[in-house]
């Protein structure tokens, strides 16, 4: 399954390449991408466990930029 997502203040390009690489290593996804110039993540999913991998991916965000929000 493939979602997108609104990040809001994503202030940091290499930031964003570090969070897309912790995301695509999270069990259950298939592929992630981060564009820093539209403030968007794209994920493909496990569609059954999606709400679990987005719960990780926000302590991911999170853990390296405090003040980045992913809108689910």
């Amino acid at each position: 399954m493939k979602k997108t997502y609104k990040l809001i203040d994503l202030d940091c390009a290499n930031c964003a390449a570090k969070m897309e690489n912790a995301i695509k290593k999270i069990d259950g996804v298939e592929d992630a991408k981060i564009s820093f110039m539209t403030q968007r993540l794209t994920l493909v999913a496990d569609e059954n466990r999606i709400d679990g991998i987005m719960q990780e991916a926000v302590k991911i965000c999170k853990k390296i930029e405090p003040d980045c929000q992913i809108v689910l």
